[in-house]
């Protein structure tokens, strides 16, 4: 379904620019099609075919791009290493997916002793100049072998954020990206391209993996960067009158506090999209009045592919007190522990279903079982209930995660590193509410006998040097005397939580009480990925 999309963008748009690097290259509708042609022509020639895993261990980059194409084209699945993680995360990944081939750069490159068995390796040189850097992998006048429609057939493996133990895959194929684009495009092709917008995210998430033949469709133009910041944020919507902006809540707190906010012309800018991570009513209203745009919050989860979401055109209180209902073609009930669908008003774990749906974990049937109903919904682990409008309220989340800036963070990950250090004798992780990040962790730590407690700095550096992404690093420090073991209190209404002064988390119950214990009348709503 991809490789058809890539190239009726092509006969449709042409020469128009489809993708702008950071770098200043731009890629058109029509280089798209004949460089993601070629490059198959050369992935075939390497022996990659239907089935196999291509791992793109690559930043958000238009080359991310011409491969993902490239491989659909040749019936290959194609797996998404996120650049922000550690080299030990990525080797994780990389061990789950179990590639035929990985296309990376070389700063993201595997080690040799971490490269999978049977894996080739490819490495790619994108200092060079434009569209030279799958140079190596690229067949000039080349063309895929034919390939048979197949819509079950796998296209895409998107990796869950922060996962604890053995990362996991979620599948999507052919019929799940049709269905998703069918939701975004309602199966119409854009008159004419030009319609600007930036990436904001890793082009491994959900949405860029499963939305792109929605944007092709839309004859979209992606502004591309190579780390997102609020003032370059600002400073390209300006430049590219943006109608649109979407993001993470952090990403959109980020750039209403940024100095340059009001000397910006964002008069352009009529919708503004958040999901992948917490917001609070006050954020929305802030966004909507300076920005002076409409607001949608979604909510979903990669598992889902799909979700719920706020309508532009529906009451502002929606988007303030709930996340919306359900996108069409989706089902979202309320269940009890035993899979017994709650009626409205009551409050149990958030189930969605949809053709969106994943296929299931990349060679994980056990775990894709625990992530299922008996009648196939995903369980998204969070809690909440349905309002007397059919709106869903969040409440809070079952599993023992908190999201920092849209990244879900898993404590006992966390813990379990930190505990390394030579200094600590004790550590457990909770979360506390964040104007910007939505939530951050906190580290609460009992010095070893006789050891001074580490410093917050000295805690994140060890952390970093072992094996956490930097979202997963606490952000303050409480150290506490051993003896004291009595749990935290959080404010289920939502107010700023202090760490206190002298107790730490038992060990995991408690920990994990502070991190759920909010009501329904919490300024805190959850999401999971752009959906």
């Amino acid at each position: 379904m991809l490789g058809e999309v890539v190239d009726e963008a092509a006969a449709r748009f042409g020469d128009a620019t489809a993708y702008v690097a950071a770098d200043g290259w731009l890629l058109s509708f029509a280089e798209l099609a004949r460089a993601s042609d070629e490059v198959a022509a050369g992935l075939a020639a390497a022996g990659v075919g239907a089935g196999d895993v291509v791992a793109l261990a690559l930043p958000s980059i238009p080359e991310y791009v011409i491969a993902y194409a490239a491989a659909a084209k040749l019936g290959a699945v194609t797996a998404g290493v996120n650049a922000r993680l550690t080299s030990h995360e990525r080797a994780g990944v990389l061990a789950t997916a179990r590639p035929r081939l990985v296309v990376a750069t070389p700063d993201l490159a595997p080690h040799p002793d971490a490269l999978p068995a049977g894996a080739d390796l490819v490495t790619i040189d994108v200092a060079g100049a434009p569209g030279d850097a799958l140079a190596s992998v690229r067949v000039e006048g080349g063309a895929p072998p034919p390939l048979d429609a197949d819509p079950d057939r796998p296209v895409a493996i998107v990796f869950t954020s922060g996962t604890t133990g053995q990362p996991k895959g979620a599948v999507f194929g052919g019929r799940q990206l049709a269905f998703i684009t069918q939701v975004d495009t309602g199966g119409t092709w854009a008159g004419q391209a030009g319609a600007a917008q930036l990436a904001g995210t890793s082009f491994a998430h959900l949405g860029p993996m499963t939305k792109l033949p929605g944007n092709l469709m839309r004859g979209a133009c992606t502004v591309l960067v190579d780390r997102w910041r609020p003032g370059d944020a600002l400073a390209l919507i300006e430049r590219y009158a943006m109608a649109g902006v979407g993001g993470i809540p952090t990403q959109v707190a980020l750039m209403l506090r940024h100095p340059s906010f009001d000397e910006r012309d964002l008069s352009s800018v009529r919708a503004i999209v958040m999901g992948g991570g917490p917001s609070t009513p006050s954020l929305v209203r802030e966004a909507r009045r300076r920005f002076g745009a409409a607001v949608s919050v979604r909510y979903s989860c990669t598992e889902a592919g799909i979700g719920v979401g706020t309508a532009f055109d529906a009451p502002p209180e929606d988007a303030e007190v709930s996340v919306g209902r359900p996108h069409t073609g989706v089902t979202l009930t309320i269940r009890a522990d035993d899979g017994t669908v709650l009626p409205p008003g009551a409050e149990g774990e958030v189930c969605l279903a949809s053709p969106a749906t994943m296929r299931g974990y990349w060679r994980d049937p056990d775990a894709t079982a625990a992530a299922m109903t008996a009648d196939g919904a995903v369980r998204t682990g969070d809690v909440g209930h349905l309002d007397a409008h059919g709106r869903l309220v969040l409440a809070g989340r079952r599993r023992d995660r908190y999201v920092r800036g849209g990244y879900n963070v898993h404590p006992l990950e966390v813990e379990a590193v930190l505990a390394t250090h030579p200094a600590v004798a004790d550590v457990a992780v909770v979360a506390r509410p964040d104007d910007v990040m939505g939530e951050v962790g906190v580290a609460v730590v009992v010095a070893g006998d006789g050891t001074p407690a580490p410093t917050l700095d000295e805690l994140r550096a060890h952390g970093a040097t072992v094996v956490l992404a930097h979202h997963k690093l606490p952000e303050d420090l409480v150290v506490v005397d051993a003896a004291s073991r009595s749990p935290p209190s959080r404010r289920s209404t939502g107010a700023p939580w202090s760490p206190p002064c002298a107790t730490l988390p038992a060990r995991r119950p408690a920990a994990s009480a502070v991190r759920s214990g909010r009501d329904a009348r919490s300024d805190q709503f959850f999401f999971h990925t752009w959906a």
